[in-house]
C-alpha cells in the first residue's frame, strides 16, 4: 500500500503537483493563514488611513481623473448594489470563511493556499467594517476609497477577494485540487 493510500489521499486518474515527487507533502495552512493576515493587515491599516487622512475631503487624484482616492461608506455591494442588504452580506462573508476553513483541513497545494488566503483576507476585512464600522452591528458601512473612472470605488480587501477568486478559476481550469492533485482528464 502506497502513502498516499494509507493516508486515505486519492491516486486514481490524478498526479501530485506540489513538487514532493509523487506525495502531497504537509498541509499548506501556514501560508493560507501567512497571506490571510497580510491581506487583512493590509486593508485594514489602508482603511484607517483613508478614513483618518481623506474622510470629508475632496478626493486625491492620483491619474487625473482617471483614477482617484475618495471616502466612501458602502452598505451594499459592489456600484453600491444591495445596500438595505447589509446583513446578508455579512452573513455571506462569514459563510465564505466557514467554508475557507473546512477547505483547509484537505489543503495541499500551495497555489490553493494562497488563493483562499487571498480571500480570507479580504473576506475578514470587509467583514470587520460591517461588524464594527458605523453604525455596526453587522450593518456598519464598508470604507471603499479606490476610484477609478466609469467603475465601482472598491478597497483592497474587494481586490484580494478578486484575485484570489481569479485564481481560484485558473486552477480549476488547471485541474488543480486543493488537496494537490491534477486531475488528468
Amino acid at each position: 500500500m502506497t502513502e498516499a493510500e494509507q493516508a486515505g489521499r486519492p491516486t486514481t486518474g490524478a498526479t501530485a503537483a506540489d513538487g514532493t515527487g509523487g506525495t502531497r507533502g504537509r498541509r499548506r495552512i501556514g501560508v493560507l493563514l501567512g497571506v490571510a493576515a497580510f491581506a487583512y493587515l493590509l486593508d485594514l491599516v489602508s482603511k484607517l488611513l483613508v478614513v483618518a487622512k481623506l474622510e470629508h475631503h475632496d478626493p486625491i487624484q492620483i491619474v487625473g481623473t482617471l483614477l482617484q482616492l475618495e471616502v466612501i461608506r458602502n452598505r451594499g455591494a459592489a456600484f453600491g448594489i444591495g445596500e438595505a442588504m447589509t446583513i446578508v452580506f455579512t452573513v455571506i462573508a462569514a459563510a465564505v470563511i466557514v467554508a475557507i476553513a473546512r477547505i483547509a483541513r484537505k489543503l495541499y497545494s500551495v497555489p490553493w493556499a494562497i488563493a483562499l488566503g487571498l480571500l480570507l483576507g479580504g473576506a475578514f476585512g470587509n467583514l470587520t467594517d460591517r461588524l464594527f464600522r458605523s453604525p455596526g452591528g453587522f450593518e456598519g458601512g464598508v470604507v471603499d476609497f479606490i476610484a477609478p473612472a466609469h467603475f465601482a470605488v472598491f478597497n483592497l480587501a474587494d481586490s484580494a477577494i478578486v484575485c484570489g477568486g481569479f485564481l481560484i478559476v485558473i486552477l480549476s481550469f488547471r485541474g488543480l485540487d486543493p488537496d494537490g492533485t491534477v486531475h488528468q482528464d
